[in-house]
């Protein structure tokens, strides 16, 4: 079991950063690849990025990609997205979720077995 609390949210202005922190309880952290996912209003939630247990591999969404920044810490059970150049487009809750890192499926979110509860990022234009 893995419990998972993420934090670093809230109201920025378009053009700036936030950095999402996602702390994972339990000794297996390092099992596991992690991965963002965010939910806009109105829409379903979609992959943001992922990260492979050893760090070895990071995934991101195209809308994403040059902006975030996935990374983790297996010594202090944490995975971060750092969020640059923000947009409107990207205000969403973010969630983190853990899934066995068996070398497929990191972008799906049906693989996913451990979630968080999110938490809301607004961009303002």
């Amino acid at each position: 079991q893995v419990q998972l609390v993420e934090s670093g949210g809230g109201l920025v202005q378009a053009g700036g950063s936030l950095r999402l922190s996602c702390a994972a309880s339990g000794h297996t952290f390092s099992s596991y690849a992690m991965g963002w996912f965010r939910r806009a209003p109105g829409k379903e939630r979609e992959f943001v990025a992922a990260v492979t247990r050893s760090a070895t591999n990071t995934y991101y969404a195209d809308s994403v990609k040059g902006r975030f920044t996935i990374s983790r810490d297996n010594t202090k059970n944490t995975v971060y997205l750092q969020m640059n150049s923000l947009k409107p487009e990207d205000t969403a809750v973010y969630f983190c979720a853990a899934k066995m890192d068996n070398g497929w499926g990191n972008t799906q979110r049906q693989f996913y077995i451990y979630w968080g509860q999110g938490t809301q990022v607004s961009v303002s234009s």
